[in-house]
């Protein structure tokens, strides 16, 4: 069922013309800027459109000095039973080196001293391919936001974590397993929920 759903919400934010793409990145960046969750957070990862995804760069060029945005690159694992997980480093348009991972989709060159470990994150902006009301998020099926931040629990909720989406992704409720990590709130060109 996950697999079917995931070709079907591709297809949907694939449909979008350039023009609807346009028009919704920039409801939402409006949409978020003025949230104040958004606001107060001062360290921030984000991902770069692929695929239909919405573009966060209208966001990010609307923002203050006060925050540092970072994007996720693929962890290299030491050993082969290791799972990779999501590593964080800082992005600035005039210098961030960018080169494109195992997907294809770029990231930034691996420098580990400029890495931010997850839990020092205020908020991740993460893609997702279907979401629901409940706080459930479809991704690409890799598992790798689920695996960064499976150890986020109890009170200690940092990082928040904030689904970014077309409208059309939503679903009235979506299949989950045990290991999928919920959302805290959810944001579209049409609105933002915020349910933690």
């Amino acid at each position: 069922m996950r697999k079917s759903l995931r070709t079907k919400l591709r297809a949907a934010r694939r449909r979008l013309s350039p023009h609807q793409q346009r028009l919704a990145a920039i409801a939402l960046s409006r949409r978020l800027h003025r949230d104040p969750k958004f606001r107060r957070a001062r360290h921030i990862a984000f991902y770069l459109a692929n695929d239909g995804e919405i573009d966060l760069l209208p966001l990010l060029r609307r923002q203050p000095g006060n925050k540092t945005f970072y994007l996720p690159l693929l962890s290299k694992p030491r050993r082969p039973w290791e799972a990779t997980q999501l590593l964080f480093q800082p992005w600035n348009p005039s210098d961030t080196t960018l080169t494109k991972n195992r997907y294809g989709i770029f990231e930034p060159a691996y420098a580990p001293r400029k890495l931010k470990a997850a839990n020092m994150l205020d908020m991740v902006l993460l893609p997702l391919v279907g979401f629901d009301q409940q706080g459930n998020r479809l991704g690409m099926g890799k598992g790798y936001y689920d695996r960064t931040f499976a150890r986020r629990s109890g009170s200690w909720r940092r990082p928040k974590l904030l689904g970014i989406a077309h409208a059309c992704q939503e679903v009235t409720s979506l299949p989950h397993a045990e290991w999928d990590v919920p959302l805290d709130g959810v944001v579209t060109d049409k609105a933002l929920c915020w349910w933690r």
